[in-house]
């Protein structure tokens, strides 16, 4: 068995009466392309934001690499190595794509203005460093022609691709993307999709929810299958196609 990278235990998660997460466990083991799937409602995004800081736990536990998260602030478990995207991305629309990308990483010796006074050269070596960084991580999302280009011009492509190379400054253990192929169209959409294949390749590891079962089903092992807060199914693409349990609540007679 690979060793997990990332652990859910018993998770619950409810708003007033309603269990959004209802007791899900499972891990996601170092090195996969992970999918988590399920019916509008599931409860897929209210894990992502209780794995990633933004909501506390009723109960259970979220560890990385053998961190516990639980409890720990966005921030704090940004700074453990969990990164995330959302499903309408969130850049910072006046600014441009190349300083999008290098706002990212933190601390950066600029930040305390008396630096910039008392140790302009090493200001000016860190930031050469960081542009050099993220002309690098451009050049691998396609992104280098609109590196000048303000966010807010970006396509709806472009800025998933965007989101990623914002990630990708961070050097995460994990990176948990959200509907990543949601509005992009099927060229931009390919691009992604190699791109995170390619990640992969290099080590890194992705737990991604996603709608688009072509993407799932081709790239995705482990999938997590999620209904009405609990954990469905939890195999791969094979036994997605074919569990009883899944067609009835969710996929049909298509997969």
């Amino acid at each position: 068995m690979t060793e997990p990278l990332l652990s859910i235990r018993d998770v619950h998660k409810g708003f007033g009466g309603f269990k959004a997460v209802d007791g899900i466990s499972f891990d996601v083991p170092r090195g996969s392309i992970a999918g988590l799937i399920g019916p509008n409602g599931a409860g897929k995004t209210t894990l992502f934001n209780i794995i990633s800081g933004l909501y506390s736990t009723d109960s259970g536990e979220v560890i990385l690499d053998g961190v516990r998260l639980t409890g720990k602030a966005p921030h704090q478990v940004f700074g453990s190595g969990l990164a995330r995207t959302f499903q309408i991305p969130r850049p910072f629309p006046a600014m441009t794509v190349l300083e999008n990308l290098m706002i990212v990483p933190r601390p950066q010796a600029g930040e305390k203005f008396w630096n910039n006074w008392i140790r302009p050269g090493a200001v000016k070596a860190q930031e050469e460093e960081l542009r050099a960084k993220a002309e690098q991580v451009l050049a691998f999302c396609n992104l280098t022609q609109v590196a000048g280009s303000e966010a807010q011009n970006l396509s709806g492509g472009q800025h998933k691709l965007l989101e990623l190379a914002r990630i990708l400054m961070a050097d995460p253990k994990i990176i948990l993307l959200d509907e990543p192929a949601a509005g992009v169209n099927p060229t931009l959409m390919r691009d992604l999709v190699d791109r995170i294949l390619e990640l992969n390749a290099q080590g890194y590891t992705f737990l991604i929810i996603e709608h688009n079962m072509d993407v799932v089903m081709s790239v995705c092992d482990p999938i997590f299958v999620m209904a009405q807060g609990r954990l469905l199914y939890q195999g791969n693409a094979a036994g997605v196609r074919s569990d009883a349990s899944v067609l009835d609540a969710y996929l049909g007679e298509t997969i």
